[in-house]
């Protein structure tokens, strides 16, 4: 048995072998986020891109000094964040933590949190969340990005933009939202 990678099952195996889907710099799909969080995000993996037994959306978040991605949970799902450059503030449950090159955060449903650029460069971190669905939040709410090309002027956010993320992977807004 071979798999589309050309993986071979061991002798007399009837497992499935999963899929193996592998990118390159440059290969995700990019959107431009809207403020405040500006910036953009590349979707790297999700099940659109290849099938997968337990779902999963997984990519990358860019936000620029001043920019913050706004307090929010998530009912359904659970969110790993790992920080690769930059510098800033995670906002959890009302605690904060430092953001910096190798701080790493699991979030569970239902966990108020939020993220800060507080530093002088952009702050980049890994997303990973399960099950999959924040791709098509940002899909949404987003702007198509070509690699290279120069940041949009700050745009705001689509005006059913509480639909959308009541339609993907967001709890209700909280009653008591937190600030930066």
């Amino acid at each position: 048995m071979t798999d589309q990678a050309g993986a071979t099952a061991p002798e007399g195996a009837t497992a499935h072998l999963g899929e193996v889907l592998v990118k390159q710099p440059g290969e995700a799909i990019s959107y431009w986020q809207p403020v405040p969080a500006n910036g953009h995000i590349d979707v790297i993996f999700s099940p659109d891109m290849v099938p997968m037994e337990f779902p999963i959306g997984f990519g990358t978040q860019t936000v620029p000094p001043g920019g913050y991605v706004r307090e929010h949970a998530h009912d359904r799902n659970e969110e790993v964040i790992f920080v690769i450059r930059g510098k800033g503030r995670a906002v959890v449950e009302g605690v904060s933590h430092a953001m910096q090159p190798g701080s790493a955060f699991f979030i569970g449903r239902n966990r108020r949190h939020m993220f800060i650029n507080e530093g002088t460069e952009d702050i980049l971190w890994t997303w990973l969340i399960v099950p999959n669905g924040l791709e098509d939040f940002f899909r949404l709410i987003g702007r198509p990005r070509q690699p290279g090309e120069p940041a949009p002027e700050p745009f705001p956010r689509p005006e059913n933009v509480l639909q959308i993320e009541r339609d993907t992977v967001f709890a209700a807004p909280p009653s008591d939202p937190r600030q930066p």
